[in-house]
């Protein structure tokens, strides 16, 4: 894909969506959703609909805790539980879902997990490629079949939702290992939903372009950044809610019939 030859001027990103009580009840796990990135957009948005409570992880303690924190204040404490979860860890994914049961067991488990980076595949090393395969693919992985096991062992037809890329369709320059795993992840992700859907669970990817938030910004250049947004039909980044509202609305009940798919959230041009 190449890049418009005349500047795509930037649109303003659209006011934020009230909740619509789409998750009533439910008990949500994410991973990855420390910060200010789509994880954590995630919780919220879930949160927001009025979901019975949410346990959400990451690697980073401090961070963890001040989400936490402000949560509780936001929305009760009674509501919001975090947990250190690296998802490289199987005792640790366990540990994750164990912490859910004090709420009556995971209902949505959302697999925000990943690992990126930019190396191209001459000097890419095995130590970079399988770091962000464990994370990004056998992370997820890990998360799916650990989520699947509890929802046939309580009879739960819970819902799997995924975070892949549109990287994993589309080639990009030094993204070999990062690509390979988001594609890894929407091949998961259907043959995963073929082998829960007789017990009525269901499991969905998303796929997004480009969510603007700090850690992005931080480790990737103005002129890559400038670059990517012209990719956009909109000429911007999407808001990392944008796209939890698509993740929502997969682990709703809106998506009844949807399983084994790719959702793209992107406004790239055909």
């Amino acid at each position: 894909m190449s890049t418009p030859t005349t500047p795509r001027a930037e649109q303003p990103a659209p006011d934020y969506v009230p909740g619509h009580d789409l998750l009533v009840g439910k008990v949500v796990v994410v991973t990855a959703a420390a910060g200010a990135g789509i994880g954590a957009s995630v919780v919220r948005r879930v949160l927001e609909e009025g979901a019975k409570a949410v346990v959400f992880s990451d690697t980073h303690e401090r961070r963890l805790a001040e989400a936490e924190t402000a949560l509780a204040a936001e929305f009760g404490a009674d509501r919001v539980r975090q947990l250190v979860c690296d998802v490289t860890d199987e005792a640790q994914v366990t540990a994750l879902l164990d912490a859910a049961e004090e709420f009556g067991g995971v209902d949505i488990m959302i697999n925000n997990a990943g690992l990126g980076g930019t190396a191209s595949v001459l000097e890419m090393t095995d130590e970079a490629w399988s770091r962000v395969l464990d994370i990004t693919l056998t992370g997820t992985f890990r998360c799916v079949r650990a989520a699947g096991q509890r929802f046939v062992a309580s009879g739960k037809k819970g819902v799997i939702v995924n975070n892949a890329s549109v990287i994993g369709w589309r080639a990009q320059e030094g993204q070999a290992h990062y690509a390979a795993a988001k594609a890894g992840v929407m091949a998961l992700t259907r043959c995963s939903a073929i082998d829960l859907a007789p017990h009525g669970i269901r499991v969905n990817a998303v796929s997004p372009s480009l969510a603007m938030h700090p850690f992005l910004a931080k480790v990737t250049s103005d002129e890559l950044l400038a670059e990517l947004k012209q990719r956009e039909a909109f000429g911007r980044a999407a808001e990392p809610w944008e796209v939890a509202n698509v993740m929502v609305f997969l682990a709703s009940d809106y998506a009844s019939y949807m399983t084994g798919e790719v959702v793209a959230v992107s406004s790239q041009q055909a």
